[in-house]
């Protein structure tokens, strides 16, 4: 019996889920890398994330499926605000080739232009028809994205265009107690391929956590090796209680023979 019930705990706790299967992304170079020489890649992320909080400029462009809203002064019959209050929220959509259609110019091409950049284009192409037209864009949906340990995952909204890390992790109800603070990935949005690792818990985390989050970009909390564990005991526990269930009348039995 004691044999038994060895071999029963051995086979649960080997059976038990790793770290790894919960940490998305984990066959990229970057979590590899972060895995295998941690103190090396450390210096050179840290690098990169401080090189990129001296560099805060950034001005958003234009995208397609991007939503805007067009507003011509004195002229709301061409504008996004003339329309229904659902129009108005919605904005217009800028179309897979990256224009937008309106009175009088009927269509633009707005992808790849930053909001300032397109109401001079839009203010050019009116002139035309309007005498000194003056153009306001706005792009409606710009969103950062929060996964993995945080309480509230999903997306964020950016009406200021960006946001620090600390905010956003602030506006998704903070970590889990589950989260591993030394190993958030950010995903950057416009460029893929572009991940960076940043340890809120170094001698960095003050200036990292001020890392400016930007629209599209996805920022993803990992796990802690602790997940992995308790995971692991619930996954088992059921088959504990089932055998306890079922040794319970035998070893009622022979208590009471005792």
């Amino acid at each position: 019996m004691k044999f038994f019930m060895l071999t029963l705990l051995l086979f649960g706790f080997t059976a038990c889920t790793t770290k790894k299967d919960f940490v998305l992304f984990n066959q990229t170079e970057t979590s590899q890398n972060h895995e295998k020489d941690k103190s090396l890649n450390k210096k050179k992320i840290d690098d990169a994330t401080l090189a990129q909080l001296n560099d805060v400029q950034f001005e958003y462009k234009i995208q397609p499926y991007d939503r805007v809203s067009i507003i011509v002064y004195k002229h709301p019959d061409i504008s996004t605000s003339s329309k229904n209050t659902m129009q108005q929220e919605r904005g217009l959509l800028v179309n897979s080739r990256g224009y937008v259609r309106l009175p009088l110019i009927k269509k633009i091409h707005l992808q790849g232009l930053t909001q300032s950049q397109a109401e001079d284009a839009l203010e050019r192409a009116l002139s035309v028809y309007i005498k000194h037209p003056d153009v306001q864009v706005e792009v409606l949906n710009k969103k950062a994205y929060v996964i993995g340990e945080v309480k509230r995952a999903g997306k964020i909204e950016l009406p200021n265009e960006q946001m620090t890390l600390l905010q956003i992790l602030a506006s998704a109800g903070d970590l889990t107690d589950s989260a591993d603070r030394s190993s958030i990935l950010i995903i950057d949005g416009n460029s893929k391929n572009r991940t960076r690792i940043v340890n809120l818990t170094d001698k960095y985390s003050i200036q990292t956590a001020n890392l400016m989050i930007k629209p599209n970009d996805i920022v993803y909390v990992m796990p802690n090796n602790m997940k992995s564990f308790n995971t692991g005991v619930k996954e088992v526990s059921p088959v504990f209680n089932l055998i306890g269930s079922i040794l319970r009348p035998f070893i009622d039995i022979k208590f009471l023979r005792n």
